[in-house]
């Protein structure tokens, strides 16, 4: 990656402000669609799938570089761990132009058919972090944008990657919310049913930020969705770091196919892509 800026611009916690107060990205610096990995680490990865990248804001947690992949404008911002810190990144980036959000991360699968390294791409989120409660009711649905997901199946088979679609359970703590035991062997109420409770209703994975992500674009009219690789087996208990550049790289490839999605829909003179239009 190239093009690191050493020196802050000036921003403002006024919303409307050019420079985000977080994020430190103003109009211009990023495309319409950002990838969301959390770790600031996995913006490189991220971007050695490209053709071309660049970093345009390194703030807090919050790192950006903005690129292309096969030819599409593409960026890719860090939202650091759980979903207070997502729905800030969110926030800031619709502020200045983005409207498609893709979380790329890592997850824990509570589906015994799910195996280490293998990709969900989910399709609706179990709204069991506190942040997005703070936008609206709690019956309101965390459901991935249907085109969304429809882009990530397809680069996933593209790419000859194995994947899973379904429901993620997103939680404000990766120990007690998801069913661990905490310091000193400390059990949470229901901690010790709580995966099967929840693999029992068809939900496939635990992780931490998208079900926030997935309600914010709702609320606002964007499209969001979400792509894990699978780092912990709860079932079986195992646990590996493998497959980081999967997610990263079947993210990136559904951005490219939801442009030429967008482009299908405009030539076609309709509002929303379907089966009767060819990509």
């Amino acid at each position: 990656m190239t093009g690191d800026r050493d020196e802050p611009r000036a921003n403002s916690e006024d919303p409307n402000a050019d420079v985000q107060y977080h994020l430190e990205v103003g109009p211009g610096d990023v495309a319409d669609a950002v990838l969301l990995p959390g770790n600031p680490e996995r913006v490189d990865k991220v971007v050695d799938c490209w053709d071309e990248g660049e970093e345009v804001a390194h703030h807090r947690e919050y790192r950006t570089a903005t690129g292309t992949y096969e030819g599409t404008p593409l960026s890719v911002t860090s939202t650091g761990i759980g979903s207070p810190s997502a729905a800030i990144a969110v926030e800031e980036l619709a502020r200045v132009g983005a409207n498609t959000f893709i979380r790329v991360g890592s997850c824990g699968a509570i589906d015994p058919a799910v195996s280490v390294g293998d990709l969900i791409i989910t399709t609706g989120g179990v709204r069991q972090e506190g942040t997005s409660d703070e936008y609206v009711r709690e019956e309101y649905p965390a459901v991935a944008d249907y085109e969304v997901v429809s882009a990530l199946v397809a680069a996933a088979e593209r790419l000859g990657y194995d994947y899973h679609t379904g429901l993620t359970a997103s939680t404000d703590s990766f120990y007690a919310g998801q069913g661990r035991p905490g310091f000193e062997g400390f059990e949470a109420a229901g901690a010790d049913e709580l995966v099967d409770t929840l693999a029992a209703a068809n939900v496939v994975n635990f992780e931490m930020e998208a079900s926030a992500i997935l309600t914010l674009a709702n609320v606002y009219g964007l499209r969001a969705g979400a792509v894990c690789t699978v780092y912990a087996d709860r079932h079986g208990g195992e646990f590996a770091v493998t497959g980081e550049s999967r997610a990263a790289e079947t993210a990136s490839l559904a951005a490219h196919l939801l442009a030429r999605m967008d482009e299908a829909k405009r030539d076609a003179g309709v509002d929303r892509w379907h089966a009767g239009l060819s990509i």
